[in-house]
């Protein structure tokens, strides 16, 4: 008897096989380990991690929460991937991440969900900039930053991102499951958002998390 591959698979209808075929074809969600906390000595930051282990991306900063304009993504080599941008006299908390160093176009728009409300799930919409305005619907952010358990949906209500705890390391460290749809820099990006919006140090009222860098 001939030995069957592992692998093989039984023949199926065209239409199924397309469909099959298509499906084994889109990329699987991006599985990151994030760290809010800089490799470098005497600065605040991120460092983020891929499935593996490896180095994906890392943020630097040297100002401190107060007085911080700006945060750079940078690839491992230290390229700027995304900047994250605080708008300005805006009646509410409002970030712009632009693509490379921020002299880019604008990519997406992150305000702060205000609602007289506080059992109010909305934590922030996030609205599609530029010249992807025209065929992206705003996202919406909801859930809990400061619990680690919140998501990034579209008007589907399908998350195309989700902070989740990782069990047993604190709150400092944390997972981030990213859809192909937005990608893991995107995704990375928008927790840097939410970081600054909900993470404290401002001593903002809906504070969710207690910083643990040191200014």
């Amino acid at each position: 008897m001939p030995k069957v591959h592992p692998n093989a698979v039984a023949p199926e209808p065209a239409a199924t096989t397309t469909t099959s075929r298509a499906a084994e074809e889109e990329p699987p969600p991006a599985l990151l380990t994030v760290w809010r906390k800089s490799l470098l000595f005497n600065c605040h930051g991120f460092t983020v991690f891929d499935a593996k282990g490896n180095l994906a991306f890392r943020v630097d900063c040297y100002a401190s929460a107060r007085r911080r304009a700006e945060v750079v993504l940078m690839d491992v080599a230290g390229k700027p991937l995304l900047t994250v941008r605080r708008k300005r006299l805006s009646l509410t908390d409002h970030w712009v991440i632009y693509d490379g160093d921020g002299t880019a176009r604008p990519l997406l728009s992150v305000r702060r969900h205000v609602s007289l409300r506080s059992s109010s799930k909305t934590l922030a919409h996030v609205t599609p900039l530029g010249s992807a305005a025209a065929s992206a619907a705003e996202y919406v952010v909801e859930g809990s930053y400061g619990r680690r358990a919140c998501a990034v949906r579209d008007a589907r209500g399908d998350a195309v991102a989700e902070v989740r705890r990782k069990e047993s390391v604190g709150d400092d460290v944390f997972r981030l499951v990213a859809d192909p749809r937005l990608g893991a820099p995107l995704a990375t990006g928008l927790v840097i958002a939410l970081d600054e919006m909900f993470g404290g140090g401002r001593g903002s009222a809906r504070s969710l998390l207690r910083r643990t860098w040191s200014a």
